[in-house]
């Protein structure tokens, strides 16, 4: 089992950068797929990156294609998401997850954080 704790949201201006965070409790970090979603008020929770487990493979939406980047660090336990280039579009909470499966659908996943806010003004 493993706990997620995401960090990094906050408001930003359109064209601007945020870097979330996402802590894992536990030894068995590596050994999890990690993902990054979003939810938008009255949305649906969207796939927005996927990372495998030595992070090897990567997988994008094309809404964020070229503007943001997974990453994780085993060492740290921990997963990160660069947004550049942000639009106002991207305005939501968006959740990490692990997962023993690597996919872009969010029923490969097992376990989720509570959510961080980013908003992104006009």
């Amino acid at each position: 089992q493993v706990q997620l704790v995401e960090s990094g949201g906050g408001l930003v201006q359109a064209g601007g950068s945020l870097r979330l965070s996402c802590a894992g409790s536990g030894r068995t970090f590596s050994s999890y797929a990690m993902g990054w979603f979003r939810q938008a008020p009255g949305k649906e929770r969207e796939f927005v990156a996927a990372i495998s487990r030595g992070g090897g493979m990567t997988d994008y939406a094309d809404s964020v294609k070229g503007r943001f980047t997974i990453s994780r660090v085993n060492a740290k336990n921990t997963v990160y998401l660069q947004m550049n280039s942000l639009k106002p579009e991207d305005t939501a909470v968006y959740y990490c997850g692990a997962g023993s499966l690597y996919g872009i659908q969010s029923s490969a996943y097992d376990y989720w954080g509570q959510g961080t806010q980013v908003t992104v003004s006009s």
